[in-house]
């Protein structure tokens, strides 16, 4: 049975969805392009916010 898909992802598990660096991921968050929140310490980025980055970089591009 697979696993259900998370609605929200560590920063490196995001950085891997996007096949980029754990570094880019953060710059990305900090410029504030991809949204996160934080859990008590811990920032997580919601599934949601990595597709509405995919949808703009396609908007912006095509």
């Amino acid at each position: 049975m697979p696993e259900p898909a998370r609605s929200l992802l560590t920063v490196e598990a995001a950085a891997a969805q996007l096949s980029v660096s754990r570094t880019t991921m953060y710059a990305l968050l900090k410029s504030g392009d991809v949204a996160s929140v934080l859990i008590g310490k811990l920032r997580r980025v919601p599934a949601t916010a990595l597709a509405a980055y995919v949808g703009r970089l396609q908007q912006e591009q095509g």
